[in-house]
């Protein structure tokens, strides 16, 4: 059985959301301001991000 996400939900969970290649962590950011590398990982800086998945387990 799916569960239905509310558009708000979805907003707060995955929209401007990032994830560090090497360390994990999550921050959330500009998608622009990422693409030019201006973005840099709070714990570990590096400037490795990817947008978190939206998919479920």
């Amino acid at each position: 059985m799916v569960k239905q996400r509310f558009p708000e939900a979805d907003n707060r969970l995955f929209n401007r959301v990032f994830i560090c290649m090497k360390c994990g962590a999550r921050l959330r950011a500009d998608l622009i301001k990422v693409k030019a590398g201006k973005v840099k990982c709070r714990k570990c800086k590096a400037k490795q991000l990817r947008p978190i998945r939206k998919g479920g387990k």
